[in-house]
């Protein structure tokens, strides 16, 4: 098969496509036909080695997480899917190798769900790590009908997929973004703010009491800023930085969860959420895709694609 693949951590140089033996398929697997890979930041970590303290890399490593495709042969011990099955997935594994930049990927059921009707395949691809992501850690969250929610990069993946769902949960959500983001928030449903100096005084010009929960997307100082703008009894977690411990808040690392992904398919279906796809390139191009996800302009998803008319030519 037609695959992208790395075979030492660097830049997007080391990645190359080429043939890769096709996958074998476990008794608790289904292999999929992709159709569609999203490009990650994870992505770009796990290639330039920072992931190597926690994930075991078995070289050469076919890159990606996320997915949609279809089922085209289902392990032994397979109940969940059948031949032909339209699916997408979070096929996050224990170590690096079996990644889904390749025209098949085999696919632990704990990763996948049915993609969801009204998506494209380019938007289901889309769908999975940012919608876990963001549905975890607004769980974590503990999110309310009565909340003010503070969303940071909200023109992002995982902050566009967190504005939706808390809109959807009826919080009341004040989102920053640069300022060519901001009518797309407003098209959403979020109150805009801008990026830089006096960011926390616009944020507490909207909520002067305090909001009751913050997702921080950023790390670092924002993460500070974001402990000083709670309103008393708020709630802070990170999905980037693992000090928000020591501001009494909930490091979330996303986890591959089919029934939360069978959710986030359903609200998909029913119109509550979308997903923006910014650019679609070929799978041969994963390395370009690789380095316009770095520059941090996207709004939405950067995915690849694999064109099967030309791979049956």
């Amino acid at each position: 098969m037609k695959a992208i693949s790395y075979s030492r951590y660097g830049g997007p140089e080391v990645l190359e496509y080429g043939e890769r033996p096709e996958p074998k398929v476990g008794p608790d697997s289904v292999l999929v036909k992709v159709r569609a890979a999203a490009v990650n930041p994870v992505d770009v970590h796990a290639r330039e080695g920072h992931l190597d303290a926690r994930l075991d890399a078995v070289f050469p490593v076919v890159p990606g997480w996320d997915v949609s495709g279809v089922v085209v042969q289902p392990g032994a011990a397979v109940t969940e899917f059948a031949v032909g099955d339209e699916v997408m997935g979070y096929v996050r594994e224990d170590f690096l190798s079996r990644g889904t930049f390749a025209e098949y990927v085999a696919a632990p059921v704990r990763t996948l769900a049915r993609k969801p009707l009204g998506l494209s395949f380019e938007e289901a691809a889309g769908l999975p790590l940012t919608g876990l992501t963001a549905y975890q850690a607004l769980r974590a969250l503990e999110i309310r009908s009565d909340d003010t929610v503070l969303v940071h990069a909200a023109a992002g993946g995982v902050g566009s997929m967190a504005v939706q769902l808390a809109l959807h949960s009826g919080a009341r959500v004040i989102g920053t973004a640069s300022a060519h983001n901001h009518d797309h928030l407003r098209t959403l449903g979020a109150e805009p703010v801008a990026y830089g100096d006096g960011l926390a005084d616009r944020v507490r010009a909207l909520a002067p009491d305090g909001v009751d929960a913050v997702l921080d997307t950023v790390g670092g100082d924002t993460l500070r800023l974001s402990a000083n703008l709670l309103a008393p009894e708020g709630r802070l977690a990170s999905i980037v930085d693992g000090d928000v411990a020591e501001f009494g808040g909930r490091y979330v690392f996303v986890r591959p969860d089919a029934l939360d992904l069978h959710v986030l398919g359903e609200l998909a279906d029913q119109g509550e959420i979308s997903v923006h796809v910014d650019r679609v390139l070929p799978l041969e191009q994963a390395a370009e895709a690789q380095r316009l996800n770095t520059e941090g302009h996207t709004r939405g998803k950067i995915v690849v694609t694999v064109d099967w008319d030309a791979a049956a030519a």
